[in-house]
């Protein structure tokens, strides 16, 4: 069965490596890249198109296109940028974490026969992109803990929605190192992080992995509000 599939991420953020040497990208730009490859027979792409001018239109209505669209999904990614948050502005005044917060959440509406129809809480996952020099570490730090590789999610540069979702097994499988870090084992987090260079070669594994996680939803603490 097809997936339908809504993209929050920051619009006009360009601290993101180009796709293109002979132009300077955006996180936009890797969204039309994702949507490029997605198969349509099988995907339905539900985020606003390139080129659709939302800019004239109320608050209020961008955030009902954005509602319908969300509630008409099955599945939310979110594009992790370095610049995806506005630090002169509070959470709540900013598009993604709304996003996130009704993606999460049942809403019940009433179809055309006037039965009222609930959505489940959608698939979750995070896609880290690569900034201006090509590095995930930013948010995704590889280093040495308990004598092994691990990575480090510096959870600091995301909104509070998304650290809340991470890390959230109930019956987690963890081990603390000598030195106080801990490692966690399994699909330990709801909203699981992949790097772009793995997701955009096998998109599909790891939104598969997404829908099996929204199966066993309630083996995690879900948070829902802004």
């Amino acid at each position: 069965m097809g997936k339908k599939i809504f993209v929050s991420y920051k619009f006009a953020d360009n601290q993101v490596e180009n796709l293109s040497i002979y132009e300077n990208s955006t996180v936009r730009d890797y969204v039309t890249k994702f949507e490029e490859i997605l198969d349509p027979s099988d995907n339905i792409y539900k985020g606003e198109s390139d080129g659709e001018d939302l800019s004239n239109l109320s608050e209020a209505t961008i955030w009902k296109k954005l509602k319908d669209r969300i509630y008409d999904s099955s599945v939310t990614i979110v594009f992790i940028s370095p610049g995806m948050k506005e630090s002169w502005k509070t959470e709540r005044n900013q598009w993604i974490p709304w996003e996130i917060s009704y993606s999460l959440k049942e809403v019940s509406r009433k179809n055309k026969n006037g039965d009222a129809i609930t959505s489940r809480s959608n698939a979750m996952l995070a896609v880290v992109l690569p900034d201006e020099n090509g590095s995930y570490s930013y948010y995704l730090e590889s280093r040495n803990c308990c004598n092994s590789r691990c990575t480090t999610h510096h959870t600091d540069r995301l909104f509070s929605i998304i650290r809340k979702n991470k890390f959230n097994l109930k019956e987690a499988t963890k081990k603390v190192c000598n030195n106080g870090d801990t490692i966690w084992y399994g699909e330990f987090s709801y909203i699981k992080a992949v790097k772009w260079s793995n997701f955009i070669n096998d998109y599909s594994t790891y939104i598969e992995s997404a829908c099996i996680r929204q199966d066993n939803i309630d083996d995690y603490e879900i948070y829902k509000d802004v």
